[in-house]
């Protein structure tokens, strides 16, 4: 048993350095995947599913998962968040070795680690929360948020390369073996456990009253519910267009593996170059005025330009706009968040939260992949009026439905941006909610 165990930032950034190095190997099982069912099915609808099914569950058990990650140990629950990820690719492991893996496979293993997520958010937000000093909050988000920028950098590279030596079983197995690693560095770190309420209050409350509890705390407050329906509103008009990214470039692309991949390693490369620039700089002082500009870029310029693109060149700087931008609005969201919501409530509040803000993007991920198939491709395929009309802003052709979405979305996600300014409990948001003083505790 471990008895010493590393606290504060520098514990902060040994989780921070496992959970890169598992999603690396994370993200090389899912570009193969995608390419494999690219192949299998070759339509958008059967990738957009694959998101589907690794988000809804996410988003339909935060409730619950909150009100229990704020009874439970945090770092208990993140370590099982990380197994149960593992586990999911064991599963693939196996039935990909014996010959019989299929596609509906990979939307129930997306699911049973889509669940667990449910968990891992709140888990690992609250514990920031606890872990760093509220001045280096800004900071410490910004590389949480780049979790997921530094693996995609070097995700599809990797596996496109690795793909004709080692298969997909080859590559699974360096999973397996990174998500080992990032369960090992938890093992080694203090999470303290926030200070709890009156003695039995715990055990007063039901657990359907403390799911409920994380909506009954936003909707009294009506910058936050304002807040919430900014983030519900853009991330289904972006999930819309993003659903069909890979398909998009796959299809434009005649399925050529290495554009995919050097797309999503500018998204990569961006969010790292965003994260960096926000770590340094510790963050704006209007937060919530950077939040919306941010995503106001992203919405009308990174969009707009993947969906004009005919090659690689344009779709690279949308994808280096869209992600250099994001981890300055989810580091400005999550600090304001952060600082807003006291420590042991945060757990059920930020379900709430996830719940209420990505229930768009659990909607449209599954509708996208039907939109495509089934309007915006035909549509451009054809030969009416309007096909002529937007053929010279998105081509003609395999893909250009799906480029004609990524336009129409991102300009209906500026729009809804602009909304958001102008209302003032979500503009002034920082000024009209009083920050929480959070009391460290030394449970472990």
């Amino acid at each position: 048993m471990v008895t010493s165990r590393f606290s504060g930032m520098f514990g902060f950034t040994i989780v921070w350095f496992g959970q890169v190095v598992s999603m690396l190997g994370s993200g090389m099982t899912s570009f193969a995947l995608t390419i494999w069912a690219w192949q299998l099915t070759g339509r958008a609808t059967a990738l957009a599913l694959v998101g589907f099914f690794a988000f809804f569950p996410m988003v339909a058990l935060s409730p619950i998962a909150g009100a229990l990650v704020d009874r439970w140990n945090r770092k208990l629950v993140m370590i099982l968040s990380d197994l149960a990820a593992g586990l999911a690719t064991v599963a693939l492991f196996i039935l990909l070795s014996l010959g019989i893996l299929e596609i509906w496979h990979v939307y129930i293993a997306a699911a049973f680690s889509g669940a667990f997520q449910a968990f891992q958010f709140p888990a690992y937000s609250a514990s920031i929360t606890l872990m760093i000093p509220k001045n280096h909050l800004t900071r410490a988000n910004a590389l949480y948020g780049m979790v997921r920028s530094i693996p995609t950098i070097f995700a599809p590279m990797a596996a496109g390369a690795l793909l004709a030596f080692i298969g997909i079983e080859g590559i699974m197995v360096i999973d397996i073996v990174t998500f080992s690693f990032a369960i090992s560095t938890l093992l080694f770190v203090h999470v303290p456990q926030p200070a709890q309420g009156p003695a039995g209050e715990d055990a007063q409350r039901s657990l359907l009253s403390d799911s409920l509890f994380g909506f009954r705390y936003i909707f009294a407050r009506p910058s936050l519910v304002g807040l919430l329906l900014f983030f519900l509103f853009v991330n289904f008009m972006l999930s819309f267009s993003g659903g069909v990214l890979s398909p998009m470039i796959l299809a434009r692309t005649g399925s050529n593996e290495i554009v995919l991949g050097t797309v999503q390693m500018l998204f990569g490369i961006g969010g790292v170059v965003g994260g960096v620039l926000l770590g340094v700089w510790g963050g704006p002082k209007r937060k919530m005025l950077a939040l919306l500009g941010s995503v106001f870029i992203a919405a009308l310029i990174g969009n707009t330009l993947i969906g004009i693109g005919r090659g690689l060149v344009m779709w690279a700087v949308g994808a280096f706009v869209i992600s250099s931008v994001i981890p300055i609005a989810s580091g400005s969201s999550h600090s304001i968040w952060q600082t807003k919501v006291p420590a042991h409530l945060q757990g059920r509040v930020f379900s709430a939260r996830i719940m209420i803000g990505q229930i768009g993007g659990a909607i449209a991920l599954p509708l996208s992949g039907v939109f495509a198939d089934g309007i915006f491709e035909p549509l451009m395929r054809g030969t009416s009026p309007l096909a002529n009309v937007l053929a010279p802003l998105v081509g003609t052709g395999p893909g250009a439905g799906m480029g004609l979405m990524f336009v129409l979305f991102g300009l209906l996600g500026a729009a809804v941006t602009i909304a958001a300014y102008l209302y003032r409990p979500v503009r002034e948001i920082e000024t009209l909610l009083p920050d929480c003083d959070h009391a460290d505790s030394s449970g472990g």
